[in-house]
């Protein structure tokens, strides 16, 4: 009891040292430092480390590290089939991408000494006519670049300005998807099979707008520029007229409304797988020349169409859609090889003056202006007219909604019972009308 007491009043005696469990034994010394080399903590030879083992950071030898003992060729056989279709699509798409930029460099080619020598401007670049009409191309556009832009890989446009009668001329160049194999073949495979399914083509669409005697609108002249005073009268009728291959006829009257106002007309002058959209026959004798006639036989099957129209080509929805803005088109297929353009060539210089010809001639009777002006009045009759109901039923919803906010309105103010007299009447109200529309039926 002492010995107790001295301990915990702090006697002389020091304490006993604990005993310690043999089962902890190992864990009662304090860890050595320094670390164990790795060629005596390894039991691997020197010669198996490659004879690394003795330098400091050297790696153990494991098979982690060796991809060519962990793997073998079966390992890749999904790799392997799937890689020569990826290479095939990517093969097809740069040869793809590669002709038909190669096509409409050729096009540029063919055509840019024709465009500088009717147009003042060429190119969205804006290069401007440096000398008169000549038989050599400027400098400047000897690189089909500076003529093309490419919209995708398969559109390229072009664009001209500066010439009497014609405010700018676009050029539209598309060409079938090469770049992607799938689409490609299976647009030759949809068309074999479905009539309504178009095969791919190589066409190039041409569209001049015509000023119209809206010379100062478009193009504005300084203040002290006596020089542009006078100002050419390039005005001439509206009217829709084209000519038109065959096998383009069908397709193009449902998918043009200008073309759905004509009738077709087979014309003696003209070969015989060609015909004549046209409002009036007078229009067809005034236009129908030898020399666009001897140019439509040398393009042969390249031609489509040539159209002149002052109608939108989708269906107006609106009177504002109908104004008339005129301008002439030309559709070609591209030739297969460069020097087929030729073909093709007298066609497209005929289009460059066909507003000359125009402004010149296109001035018809009152008897044959009346009847185009008739037919396009019609037209706009039946646009207002659907335009008045149109506002008509806005009219009535807007009524009726009025009509049900006041309902709510006066139900919100009643208790019940005075909402169940309102409803009633209501209701019967409705029977009494429904009576009297049976009685007048009856």
């Amino acid at each position: 009891m002492a010995g107790v007491l001295k301990n915990v009043f702090g006697g002389s005696e020091p304490s006993t040292q604990p005993k310690v469990d043999d089962d902890f034994a190992d864990f009662v010394g304090t860890p050595d430092p320094s670390p164990a080399s790795v060629a005596a903590a390894s039991s691997t030879p020197v010669s198996a480390l490659g004879g690394q083992a003795g330098k400091a950071g050297a790696v153990p030898y494991t098979k982690w590290y060796r991809v060519w003992e962990r793997t073998s060729p079966a390992d890749f056989m999904q790799e392997a089939m799937i890689m020569p279709f990826i290479l095939v699509i990517v093969l097809f798409h740069i040869w793809g991408t590669r002709k038909n930029r190669r096509k409409a460099r050729e096009w540029a080619q063919a055509h840019a000494l024709s465009l500088q020598n009717e147009f003042a401007v060429v190119g969205f670049d804006g290069i401007s006519k440096s000398a008169p009409e000549s038989d050599s191309i400027s400098p400047e556009l000897i690189s089909p670049e500076k003529i093309l832009k490419e919209q995708s890989a398969q559109e390229f446009t072009s664009y001209a300005t500066g010439r009497q009668n014609v405010a700018f001329v676009d050029v539209s160049i598309k060409l079938p998807k090469r770049y992607n194999p799938i689409i490609h073949f299976m647009d030759y495979i949809f068309s074999f099979f479905f009539e309504s399914w178009n095969a791919p083509v190589e066409r190039v669409e041409y569209t001049a707008y015509a000023f119209d005697g809206k010379e100062k609108d478009l193009v504005p002249v300084p203040a002290n520029d006596t020089s542009s005073l006078k100002v050419n009268n390039s005005t001439y009728d509206g009217f829709i007229w084209a000519v038109v291959h065959k096998n383009n006829m069908r397709a193009f009257r449902q998918d043009r409304y200008d073309a759905s106002i004509t009738f077709t007309r087979d014309n003696p002058k003209l070969p015989s797988w060609v015909t004549v959209m046209t409002e009036s026959a007078e229009i067809t004798d005034t236009l129908l020349t030898p020399e666009l006639i001897k140019a439509i036989e040398q393009a042969g099957n390249d031609f489509e169409y040539l159209i002149v129209t002052d109608q939108p080509n989708d269906k107006p929805m609106k009177i504002e859609e109908t104004a008339p803005r005129k301008r002439i088109q030309l559709s070609l297929i591209l030739p297969s090889s460069a020097s087929g353009y030729n073909s093709t060539m007298p066609l497209f210089n005929y289009f460059l003056r066909f507003a000359d010809k125009l402004v010149g001639s296109a001035h018809f009777r009152g008897e044959v202006m009346r009847k185009l002006r008739s037919t396009r009045e019609e037209e706009i009759k039946k646009l207002r007219r659907a335009d008045e109901e149109e506002k008509a039923e806005e009219r009535k919803l807007a009524a009726e909604k009025l009509k049900k906010e006041e309902r709510e309105r006066i139900l919100r103010g009643m208790n019940a019972d005075e909402q169940r007299k309102y409803l009633e009447r209501e209701r019967e109200k409705g029977q009494r009308r429904s009576m009297k529309k049976y009685t007048r039926r009856g």
